[in-house]
């Protein structure tokens, strides 16, 4: 377990990472060896699949979300494939850094970009402490046949995939700290995470 943090330890640490490499692997360990972590609900437009439950996204209609953003109640938001918007929630986030605990929140490069901006985690003072570990493949070449293997695209997706990939691994000097995701070596890879957890 992670040592308990003092009334005005709590932060943010966001997971960032290209397709493919691992977060969500990453972050279900995670959840499973430390309920004392926070892991908030990213908000969503997209419709509820059969059989989802509420424990990772809290669902939306359009005229919610719209509601939400009119009160500035987002720290972040993205439009995605399909048209579905998600956003960060400050309510989700918030009070769980004031109480003294670690938020994990799973993010995109959009998202990351937003966030380390936002004026809660950035400016002097800073509100609220920001944390941020990118999970690095061990080689671009692991990673293409990793996004290969996922399901059959034509040449033309894989290429936008591709080029998507670069522009997020160009992000990683920008994080607080890099990760390498070894395959077949998850435990190596949780204890330099729960490391720069602990800091």
């Amino acid at each position: 377990m992670l040592s308990s943090p003092a009334p005005s330890s709590g932060k943010l640490v966001l997971i960032i990472g290209p397709s493919g490499v691992g977060k969500s692997v990453i972050l279900q360990e995670l959840r499973r060896r430390h309920p004392e972590l926070a892991f908030p609900k990213s908000a969503t437009t997209r419709p509820r699949r059969q059989g989802e439950g509420g424990d990772l996204y809290r669902f939306l209609s359009e005229e919610e979300f719209d509601a939400f953003l009119k009160k500035d109640a987002f720290i972040e938001t993205a439009t995605v494939h399909g048209g579905a918007r998600y956003g960060t929630l400050k309510d989700e986030i918030l009070p769980a850094i004031r109480e003294g605990r670690t938020v994990i929140r799973e993010v995109d490069v959009q998202g990351f970009q937003s966030i380390r901006i936002n004026p809660l985690f950035s400016g002097v003072p800073t509100p609220y402490t920001l944390v941020s570990i990118f999970i690095l493949p061990e080689s671009r070449d692991q990673l293409i046949t990793r996004i290969k293997n996922r399901a059959p695209m034509s040449e033309e997706e894989l290429a936008r995939r591709i080029a998507s990939m670069d522009r997020e691994l160009s992000i990683a000097p920008l994080c607080t700290a890099q990760v390498l995701n070894r395959e077949g070596k998850l435990e190596e890879t949780l204890k330099e995470v729960e490391a720069v957890l602990g800091q």
